[in-house]
């Protein structure tokens, strides 16, 4: 039998301190000390879980973050000048209130590009690199400020 793969030898190695029950903690210094920048193992190529990502991947989300404000604001003027929201989730919170509306747009997103994030190292189905989708997300919201930008200057030569 192998030493390393006796219980006493085991039980020798340990310090005695359970490190997985302080959570909070291990989130505040994997966040200030990431440690794991691939994956461990041969089939971690496929599904890797890592605790760092690039910068790149942290402006683009912002960038999509801070046009998800954008396009709500231009919705917002839009709806002003008589157009109509097309997204039944959304539309269901402007008549209400418009900081209800801005946080669920918001947190949508959010909670979106954090799963997206999450899986930035991976293939979805196997074929596209999620960062792909990421950038694929930044492209849709940009030809999407465009286009409502192009409506706010359409909308008052048709409403006149």
């Amino acid at each position: 039998m192998h030493a390393l793969s006796s219980p006493k030898s085991v039980s020798e190695r340990r310090s005695g301190v359970e490190r997985r029950k302080r959570t909070l903690i291990a989130y505040w210094r994997g966040a200030r000390n990431p440690r794991r920048r691939d994956g461990r193992r041969h089939a971690d190529q496929v599904y890797p879980i890592i605790d760092w990502h690039s910068a790149r991947v942290f402006a683009v989300v912002l960038a999509i973050l801070t046009l998800c404000v954008v396009d709500g604001v231009l919705t917002v003027m839009l709806l002003q000048q008589g157009a109509i929201e097309a997204n039944p989730v959304m539309a269901f919170f402007l008549p209400h209130n418009l900081g209800w509306f801005a946080a669920v747009k918001l947190s949508l997103t959010a909670m979106g590009m954090l799963v997206l994030v999450a899986c930035s190292r991976m293939k979805l189905f196997r074929t596209f690199p999620a960062e792909a989708v990421i950038h694929g997300v930044l492209l849709c919201y940009v030809l999407l400020i465009f286009h409502e930008i192009h409506l706010l200057q359409v909308i008052p030569d048709i409403a006149g």
